[in-house]
């Protein structure tokens, strides 16, 4: 396969790998992005946290609740200034406040209709990029319930009350005193905004991404040199540190590193006084997994002074 500079350059914004090191993983791996990006992390030249899931567009995260129930919704922006606009702001809050009457899906929302304008989510979007004078979407949403207990709803370094660029749902199962949940939950929450664990427990980890990183620690382990033995101990060691840096319920608690997320919620039990369980949660940073087009402003302007 002809590997183009275009893919070199791609590859290179993706890893921060140098240029040779790029090229020369992508001839190995037949022009495969995502092999040449575990090709260059096995020869230890990329990390794990690629520059290709950074956050790329702009608008407003926004949460709404109603203590047993929780949504979060995202609604994007051509250019971050718009989340300071009053009326973008109002928008984004009233998708959250529909979105908790409905099953939580973009479907269902996107249909409902926003008491304050009478009309549906979708048409109120368009009303406002006409009267704003900006392209906007509403792009997805989630919702978590719970019989007992309570949801609870972070949003970080938020910009009003609800709205931000990064928001968190967590569900808190239990027949317990509910400040003291709200609380657990909250701190939880807090937690999720700032280590982005990938599921609940080590059980609940995408397969596929289990073992995408297990090959990428045998081809690490097999560098080193020693028998298969010892290579597939050390691989098993890796995994067992991969799963308690991804799995919520056995990371480290960022605010007592010296207990788990799982022991933590444990010790909660006794102010809350009965059991209490985290069965789920939700977390959205604005523009995750969406590419941005970048512009070379320098080209515009070369471009535009010849007319």
């Amino acid at each position: 396969m002809n590997i183009t500079a275009a893919m070199v350059k791609e590859l290179r914004d993706k890893t921060g790998a140098g240029m040779m090191d790029c090229k020369k993983a992508l001839g190995e791996t037949a022009g495969d992005m995502e092999a040449a990006i575990d090709w260059l992390r096995a020869k230890g030249i990329a990390k794990a946290d690629k520059k290709s899931g950074r956050t790329a567009a702009e608008g407003l995260i926004a949460v709404a609740s109603d203590g047993k129930s929780a949504v979060v919704v995202e609604v994007n922006s051509e250019t971050d200034f718009v989340a300071l606009n009053d009326g973008f702001q109002d928008l984004a809050r009233s998708i959250a406040a529909v979105a908790l009457s409905t099953d939580g899906s973009a479907e269902a929302i996107s249909a409902a209709t926003v008491p304050s304008t009478g009309k549906s989510v979708t048409d109120t979007v368009k009303d406002a990029i006409a009267h704003i004078g900006e392209n906007m979407s509403f792009r997805r949403s989630a919702k978590l319930s719970v019989e007992d207990g309570v949801v609870a709803t972070y949003v970080h370094n938020a910009v009003a009350d609800g709205l931000g660029k990064l928001g968190v749902l967590v569900a808190v199962k239990s027949t317990g005193n509910k400040e003291a949940l709200a609380a657990i939950g909250r701190q939880v929450a807090m937690h999720i905004a700032a280590t982005n664990p990938l599921a609940l427990t080590s059980d609940d980890v995408d397969a596929a991404v289990a073992e995408r990183e297990r090959n990428v620690f045998i081809e690490q382990a097999r560098e080193s040199g020693k028998p298969e033995s010892i290579i597939e101990k050390m691989v098993e060691g890796r995994m067992r540190k991969f799963y308690e840096e991804v799995a919520l319920l056995s990371q480290a608690f960022v605010i007592n590193p010296d207990l788990t997320v799982g022991a933590a919620v444990k010790a909660a039990e006794a102010e809350a006084g009965a059991p209490v369980e985290i069965s789920g949660f939700v977390r959205f940073q604005i523009g995750e997994g969406i590419e941005k087009e970048e512009s070379d402003f320098a080209a515009e302007v070369a471009a535009a002074a010849k007319g």
